[in-house]
Formats: structure tokens, sequence, C-alpha cells
């Protein structure tokens, strides 16, 4: 029988700052969304009374996403494995077969399609009629809460689709600045443009070096993506959450999530 008295595990810097980002980015979808409801119920004529054109909070929002990205472009000791990897110094060469490369990223396009048509839908929306400037905020500031619970608790894209094993193998993990502000491509506005594209450059520069470089981003090929060489345990979470459900509903203990959980108990 195992002790109950099991050791907790530390919390590491970088799980620390994306519990962070997850506060700042539930607050503020949060109060985005009741500002939103208020003023459409008392049928103000703008989204958000009048803050959206407020420069001092416009600023300070795009000021904080846009540090967030600028740190992308460079190594950093406080971002995951999952971005960091597309970087030289990070590489650490074990022997491999190519053909494990090419198959391991097929799946990506599969997102690629299902994000598009789903963008695609609310984009047609919006130009009909049907959402307006406000709505496709709020989507917006949803999809990046949602970023920061996929990363610590569930990944729908990493569950059905890519199936890699955790955030540091992700083929998309820099994709997702990109992806939370799709919908602000529809906006016109220079902050929700400016936002859109940096994110665009930060997806073209990290596909560019996917492809120039893919025996980074493959953890049979890159030894700093493997579970042991691993310091940020940003997988704590998810894999405690899903090893839950698997012991519980299905009882598959062979399952590598849970086998993964209960080594991160040891």
């Amino acid at each position: 029988m195992e002790s109950p008295h099991k050791p907790k595990l530390k919390m590491t810097k970088i799980v620390a700052m994306h519990y962070v980002k997850l506060v700042f980015r539930s607050l503020l979808f949060v109060l985005a969304t009741a500002v939103y409801i208020y003023n459409k119920i008392h049928n103000t004529g703008s989204p958000f009374g009048g803050f959206e054109n407020d420069a001092i909070i416009l600023s300070f929002v795009w000021i904080i996403f846009v540090i967030e990205m600028y740190l992308r472009f460079f190594p950093a000791k406080l971002e995951s494995m999952g971005c960091q990897k597309q970087f030289a110094k990070n590489y650490v060469p074990i022997e491999s077969d190519d053909s494990i490369i090419k198959s391991s990223e097929r799946s990506y396009i599969t997102v690629a399609i299902c994000w598009f048509i789903l963008n695609g839908i609310l984009g047609a929306l919006y130009l009909t009629g049907v959402f307006d400037r406000g709505l496709m905020l709020l989507i917006a500031l949803f999809y990046s809460v949602c970023d920061i619970i996929c990363i610590l608790f569930f990944c729908p894209f990493q569950t059905w689709i890519m199936k890699n094993k955790c955030c540091s193998t992700c083929r998309i993990y820099n994709w997702d600045y990109a992806m939370m502000f799709t919908p602000l491509l529809f906006v016109r506005n220079i902050y929700s443009w400016t936002l859109f594209a940096m994110a665009l450059i930060l997806l073209i520069k990290w596909e560019y070096v996917a492809h120039k470089y893919p025996e980074r981003f493959s953890e049979h090929c890159n030894g700093s993506l493997s579970c042991v060489h691993c310091k940020e345990r940003l997988c704590h979470h998810k894999l405690q959450l899903q090893a839950f459900l698997l012991k519980g509903k299905f009882n598959l203990k062979g399952n590598f999530l849970y086998k993964k959980w209960k080594e991160m108990r040891k």
C-alpha cells in the first residue's frame, strides 16, 4: 500500500509563472465579460462602455502580451522547454531514425485545419453582423485563458490529435499567441492588428526553425526533451488529473501517463 504522506513536488518558477498568467488572464476575461454583458443589457451602444477606447487600459494589456511574445524570440530560463527547444543551445543530440521525425510531425497539420475552420466560422459570423467586435475580443481573451489551461491541466490538441507526451515535445507550442489572437484579425484596431502581426512573426520563425532543424523538436533526437532532463514539471497537475481519471474510470495502470505520475511522486 502506498504511503498517504508522499512528499509534495516543489513548484518550479516556470510553473509559478504560468499560474500568474492564468490568474491575470482569467481576471481580464471575467472583467471584460462582465462589462460587455452590462453594456449589452443597458444598450449603451458600446461593447465595453467606452473602456475599449481608453488608451491607458489598452496600452497596459497590449504591453503585457507584447513583452510575453518578445521573450519568446530569445533563449530564456523562465520559459518552458516547449518553446525553448527551437534554440541550438538546447539541442542535445541522440541517435535516432529520421522516419520517426517525419511521422511525428503529421498531426500538426490536422490541428491547423481544425483551427482555420473554427475561426473561419467565427470570422464569418462577425462579418455578417451576428458577432460584434466586443464578442470577438472576448473570444480572444477566452483563448488566452484556455492556452494556460492546456499547459497546466488539459490540452485537447495533445490528447485527441497530437498524442505527444507533454508540452516539452509539443510541435505547436509556439502557435499559442497566433491562435490566441486569431479573432483580433477581424477587428480593425492598431492594438489588435499589431498583436496578431507579432504573433504571426513568432509563428513563422518557429515554423522556419522546425522545418530546417526538425531534430530539435523530436524527443527521439533531442535529449533535452526527455523526462530525465525535465526541470520545470509543467506536466505535474495534468498528469495527476489524467492519471486519476485513468485509474478510477478505466483502471489502466499500464498507461504512460499513470506511470509517469507515479514516478514523479517518488
